[in-house]
């Protein structure tokens, strides 16, 4: 008998939040791993050498920073989790385990039909400046927006001057 291939839990296909997305194919638990976001281990100078994954748009990677300072770049041997956009309210979670592997997870039930998103948490290296912003706007649509895909730096609390 030959042996069946496993169905997918996704699809990918058009998005309203941005080009393409990752779609439920059917109902996904809470806490179920639904895909490893995969592509080519690198340093950030070499992902950075590379040509961008839209010329229109130099913003739009596919690079996904590492706890030890390396990224994965699914522009180059990438599957589909590189087209799970981005939402300030989203339905999956990103887990990097030991071996420096990135996990995709439900973070609720997912119902057959709605976009996986994750929150990016993107970092920035220098000043966010209105510029800035608008390159990583937000497009998610979702009440709890924040307006960026931009992981907000926090902001220096002054000390009070202390009275002799």
């Amino acid at each position: 008998m030959p042996e069946t291939e496993k169905k997918r839990d996704y699809s990918v296909r058009h998005s309203a939040i941005h080009g393409r997305g990752v779609f439920a194919a059917r109902k996904i638990r809470k806490g179920k791993t639904i895909i490893e976001y995969r592509g080519d281990r690198t340093t950030w100078d070499i992902a950075s050498l590379r040509p961008d994954s839209d010329p229109d748009n130099p913003y739009h990677t596919f690079i996904f920073e590492l706890s030890d300072g390396r990224v994965i770049d699914a522009g180059v041997k990438g599957n589909a989790a590189r087209w799970i956009n981005h939402s300030c309210d989203p339905n999956c979670i990103t887990r990097e385990d030991e071996k420096g592997r990135v996990f995709i997870e439900a973070l609720h039930r997912i119902p057959p039909g709605e976009e996986l998103t994750y929150d990016y948490r993107l970092s920035y290296d220098g000043r966010i400046t209105r510029k800035v912003r608008e390159a990583f706007a937000c497009r998610c649509g979702m009440a709890k927006c924040r307006g960026t895909m931009l992981l907000e730096k926090k902001k220096k609390k002054r000390k009070a001057a202390r009275k002799k």
